[in-house]
Parts: structure tokens; sequence; C-alpha cells
């Protein structure tokens, strides 16, 4: 694949109508610039999609063999799995990978994205399938294969790798109806867009049922005592309440965990379900009922699709569904 010729110094110039020093003293520091030629600049640069350049002009339009990797976590288990799966593909291909975490802000997926095409990585992987108008101006002009990870649902920029949030929830929402439980609530936390994907399968479920879909959400980061606190917000609120299904294993445990510390029976007086598959879901007392995502499998796959298409393959499959598995453990 070859890169596509990237807006340079002079292109912003020719539009401004400035010339090409104007623009680089408005790159180091905008307030050498008048406002209103800041105005100009500014626009003109979102326009082109301009990508600042920090790799020598010998290697512009030279393979890096690096490739990006965009997380919003470095600290998920989630994504240190996911990591994991790429590298042991990239490693092998001779591809060097650089690493950004977003924290679950597009606009800072933004920032951590024109940083990494800077340098001129050769492929991108991103784990967000919502993005900023700017972000996807950036990747347009850049002209590498990109590959967005863990969810299949939403629309893509090229390629998809990952599961059915929606589904997956759906399912797992729906063993715990068919096990007799009524009253399940959803707890959710970050409100990113997999969050948002998952509350919409346990409200689907719920509804089939002719039950009332009741969510417990928070922008706070995902933890155990996180867990702890929105079970207890919840037996407050609802106290008709017998069963929760989870964002993901952290809140589920959590909630076990405190569940256990106010003396409810699980999964007798309440039954507790999470999302993911983590180990320590299955060495616990109850197992944790969990939904279990491939997640190295999507690392490894996404990375085979990308150093394939850098190789010159074209695109096969848009969208690489790996699917789940409902684990029912001890807890449902």
């Amino acid at each position: 694949m070859t890169k596509k010729k990237r807006p340079t110094l002079q292109d912003v110039a020719n539009i401004v109508g400035v010339t090409k020093m104007t623009i680089s003293r408005y790159l180091r520091d905008p307030d050498q610039v008048s406002s209103a030629i800041q105005k100009k600049i500014a626009t003109a640069l979102e326009e082109l999609g301009y990508i600042p350049n920090r790799a020598p002009d010998l290697l512009s339009n030279a393979k890096s063999h690096a490739i990006g990797i965009l997380v919003p976590s470095l600290t998920n288990q989630v994504f240190s799995e996911v990591i994991r799966g790429i590298e042991n593909v990239t490693e092998a291909a001779g591809y060097q990978t650089m690493l950004a975490h977003y924290g679950y802000s597009a606009d800072i997926e933004e920032e951590r994205i024109s940083f990494l095409l800077s340098y001129h990585i050769d492929g991108l992987i991103l784990s967000e399938s919502h993005h900023t108008a700017r972000t996807l101006k950036m990747i347009e002009t850049a002209g590498i294969p990109v590959i967005e990870m863990m969810d299949v649902i939403s629309p893509c920029i090229e390629q998809a790798v990952g599961f059915d949030n929606i589904d997956a929830a759906y399912r797992m929402v729906s063993s715990m109806i068919e096990k007799g439980y009524r009253n399940i609530v959803y707890l959710g936390a970050r409100m990113d867009v997999r969050t948002q994907l998952k509350e919409k399968g346990y409200a689907k479920a719920m509804e089939e049922h002719g039950f009332t879909s009741k969510s417990m959400l928070t922008e706070a980061a995902s933890s155990f005592s996180l867990g702890a606190e929105l079970l207890k917000r919840t037996i407050a609120e609802h106290p008709q309440t017998d069963g929760l299904f989870c964002t993901n294993d952290d809140l589920a445990i959590g909630a076990i965990f405190e569940a256990q510390r106010l003396g409810l029976k699980i999964p007798e007086e309440i039954a507790i379900a999470g999302f993911h598959g983590h180990d320590i879901g299955q060495c616990m007392v109850p197992s944790l009922a969990t939904v279990v995502t491939p997640r190295e499998k999507i690392g490894q796959i996404t990375a085979q699709q990308l150093i394939a298409r850098l190789n010159g393959q074209k695109i096969t499959e848009k969208v690489i569904d790996l699917g789940f598995e409902i684990r029912h453990g001890e807890s449902i």
C-alpha cells in the first residue's frame, strides 16, 4: 500500500494566503500571528486534515515498520490481552507497535491519533468506532490501513474485528430470565459506546419478556469498589431487585463481594452476571456468570488483517465477528 501525499505547510499557506513561515509560527505558538489569521489557519488545517510531521523528510514516504494502537486504558485487563494478541503477530512480522491511550475521550483520541500519524506509522488499530470529524479527516489524509476492534455493530471506517455487544448482553440477560429472575438491573460505568450497546441488549431482553428495564449508570471508571457502591444504590432505589447484569466483570465481582458482606445469598436472593470472562471471576466462590469474549484472538486477527493489507492484499471481510460464549457459572 502506498501512502497518500500529505498536505504540506505550503498547501496550508496557499489556502490562507500567507507565507509558509507564518504557518510554521502558528503551529509553534498561535499567539505569534493575529487572531484573524489564527482563525483562517485553523480552518485550513481542519479542511486539509493536516498532520504534523515529526519524522525526518527523508523518511516521509518510506515505511516506518510501526503500527499505532489506540486503547481507552492501558491498565484495563481487557485491552492488555488484546495488545498481547496484536504484538504476538506484529513482532513476528517485523513491526513495532506505538501505544497510546485516550481515556474514553473522543477529543483525546483525536490528539493521540494526530501524534501517532505525525511519525508516519504504516497502519492504525483503534478500539473505538465513533470518532471526531477531524480524526476521520486525518485518517483519510494519511491513507494508511485502519481497523477498529471490539464492536461489529457500529459503522466502521474500513474494517472491524470483534463481537456483537448487543447480542451478547441480550443472550446473558435472557439466560437470567429463563432461570426465573424478573427484576434485573443493568449496572454500567464510563458510558462509552460499548456500555451503551450492552444496555440496549439488556433492555431488549427485558422488554421482550414483558419486564421493566432499570439501569444504574455512572461516568466513573469501573472498579470492584464501584461495583459494591452500585449494588448498595440499586438495593436502596429498587428493593425488589433479584438480578444484576454488569457491563464488565469488575463491577460484577465488586457487587458479589458487597452482597456477601450484606449477607445476601447468591444466586438464591440475587443473581449477578458480568462481561468479558476474566480469570478472577472463575476462581472466586461462587464462580461468576459472564460473557466470555475472545480478547486475545481479536488482537491476533486484527494484526493479521492489517499486515496482510500492508502487504498489498485487499479487504475480503469488512466485518469479522469472532463471537462470544455465555458462561453461567454459579452466580445466576
